[in-house]
């Protein structure tokens, strides 16, 4: 798999690593750091299924589309939901990734982050699209190993290290040791579910009818996990459910965190439930080393002081949490003969050999 041939075109080619995530998908070239950071959305023809739009330009259609124009997410809960359209978003991508190189070069190899409870279908679908988009290779990592390398942790040390990535779409924990995962849990709860409480709360309480980027935006303004030193307040705009007129109410950052409560509980008790698998030895090392968070919703106001309160253990959310897993799936790509034993196969679901 690793013939010099294929060392020699790596030389050349701009190979990249992709988080292919629910939300965002961001793209680091080789040697270059991150040049794509866009929302994973595609505005489609309905009748025609025409790409008419991809990434921000596509995100701004939300909710602002005719009839006959829809804007989607292709992935679902960290997984492909439609494999024509990824396909097509993941050509968009990886070409426009390229054209910062300004030259003709080979088609590069590829590592994508994928979640680590996803099927061998699913782990298929992504390896073909990635080669159908393009790429010279793929290979596939799970996103906590690279969540974890691009957090800085000692993955290949015998020293236990627990990462906590959560995305938009998937929630995943995980304790390595020694490069390979000892006690992991997946669950499809994650920054998408908090907007979709944040959207049942309103409708509920205050009879209004708010957007996902209106949820968005509550979330990351006053959203928390834990009580603020200072509460906050922000007015909300949506449509009222009763007279079906315009509508502005003003929320706090006391009902927000009491909306979010569902999703955090699912979390933190996944949490619990990975140190409770995990050996003693290790247990040991963790409270030594504490507990990494990664991923754009690990950002959220108070989820550290949360995770520290419930586990007993420190809690610290990793420099730079968003790009945590494509820049450890960047530095796999760097060290491929030294790493390859992280990356997982599409057909079999073990380490590459």
């Amino acid at each position: 798999m690793f013939s010099p041939l294929n060392a020699l075109l790596g030389l050349f080619s701009r190979d990249m690593s992709i988080d292919l995530g629910t939300a965002t998908i961001l793209v680091l070239v080789r040697g270059q750091g991150i040049v794509i950071n866009e929302p994973s959305v595609v505005a489609i023809e309905k009748k025609t299924r025409k790409v008419l739009a991809i990434g921000s330009e596509a995100k701004e259609m939300i909710g602002r589309t005719p009839a006959s124009i829809v804007a989607i997410r292709p992935l679902r809960d960290g997984v492909i939901s439609d494999f024509d359209v990824t396909e097509k978003m993941l050509h968009y991508f990886i070409n426009k990734a390229h054209e910062h190189t300004h030259m003709p070069l080979p088609r590069p190899r590829v590592v994508v982050g994928i979640p680590s409870g996803v099927t061998e279908v699913e782990k298929r679908a992504v390896h073909d699209a990635c080669l159908s988009a393009g790429a010279r290779e793929a290979y596939l990592i799970e996103e906590p190993i690279a969540a974890a390398i691009g957090a800085g942790l000692p993955i290949t040390e015998s020293v236990g290290s627990m990462i906590v990535d959560i995305g938009g779409g998937t929630t995943e924990v995980a304790v390595i040791a020694l490069g390979g995962i000892v006690v992991s849990r997946s669950i499809r709860i994650a920054g998408d579910e908090m907007d979709e409480e944040i959207i049942q709360y309103a409708r509920q309480k205050y009879k209004l009818l708010i957007g996902e980027r209106m949820a968005e935006r509550t979330k990351i303004a006053i959203g928390s996990a834990y009580p603020l030193s200072e509460e906050k307040t922000m007015t909300i705009y949506g449509r009222n459910l009763i007279t079906g007129l315009p509508q502005a109410i003003e929320v706090s950052s006391v009902e927000i965190r009491e909306a979010l409560a569902g999703s955090l509980n699912i979390i933190i008790a996944t949490v619990k439930e990975s140190i409770d698998a995990t050996p003693p030895e290790l247990v040991a090392d963790l409270m030594e080393q504490g507990i990494a968070l990664a991923g754009g919703a690990s950002q959220l106001q108070g989820m550290a002081e949360r995770l520290t309160q419930e586990t007993k253990m420190r809690v610290y959310v990793a420099d730079d949490p968003v790009t945590c897993v494509v820049r450890g799936a960047g530095q796999v790509l760097e060290h491929l003969d030294a790493l390859h034993k992280v990356l997982v196969s599409a057909q079999r679901g073990r380490g590459v050999r």
